[in-house]
């Protein structure tokens, strides 16, 4: 029986005891390989070219490229594209979750957390799942929420607001009134128990409601008029 070969990992962290605590737990590790330690992102970068690691575990400010800007080009990228990245960051802000999911990021994890948790996002991302922090959103802590189902209507007014549409051009690409569309996103907030559309796409993507490939790819939705209380409405 041929024996598994561990899982190739960079580690990229500008802060010392980060980045050689990370490094020390992928080297004990047996089912994984440490192919580089870096500080920077565009010694990442350059790591990620010379290895084309499984996982590149990337601290989002680092100085010269952050970990977003070294995620945007590594996918941007078909000999390197296959690296998943995971992100670390100290911060729970949404801006910083988006820009690395809309960036091509496989997982995010506060630094906050326990080892088990990056554990677990290393075999969520090399499955293909997207890995989210536990900590990310007390909807997403309660293992008990489960959001109510989203009409297709509902789903492609938040794929598009996602995307970065807005109310105005979602209402012209779906051909219904800007007022129908915040009437759609109040309904997919009140189902997700959220106030915005990046709490709105966290519980998406977590539940799988929306796939990461689906919010990255250019958006294909057509057109389709309707009448204001027609049932695709």
């Amino acid at each position: 029986m041929q024996e598994e070969r561990p899982i190739t990992l960079i580690v990229a962290d500008d802060h010392p005891l980060t980045r050689t605590g990370l490094a020390e737990w992928v080297r004990r590790n047996p089912r994984y390989e440490l192919m580089a330690e870096v500080e920077d992102g565009t010694s990442a970068l350059e790591a990620i070219e010379k290895f084309k690691p499984d996982v590149a575990l990337l601290d989002i400010q680092m100085s010269n490229l952050d970990g977003i800007a070294v995620v945007r080009k590594i996918k941007s990228s078909a000999e390197l594209a296959k690296t998943r990245a995971i992100m670390l960051t100290s911060f729970k802000a949404q801006p910083y979750v988006m820009a690395s999911l809309m960036a091509g990021a496989s997982g995010f994890i506060l630094k906050t957390s326990a080892i088990r948790e990056l554990e677990n996002a290393v075999s969520h991302v090399m499955r293909g799942s997207l890995y989210l922090d536990s900590q990310l959103g007390d909807m997403l802590k309660d293992a008990s929420f489960a959001p109510e189902a989203l009409t297709s209507r509902e789903r492609e007014v938040l794929l598009l607001s996602s995307r970065g549409f807005s109310i105005k051009d979602s209402a012209t690409k779906l051909s219904i009134t800007e007022r129908t569309i915040q009437a759609h996103l109040t309904s997919v907030y009140a189902k997700f128990n959220c106030r915005s559309k990046g709490e709105a796409l966290l519980v998406a993507l977590k539940f799988g409601i929306i796939s990461l490939e689906e919010l990255l790819e250019e958006t294909s939705l057509e057109s389709k008029p309707e009448t204001e209380g027609g049932a695709s409405a």
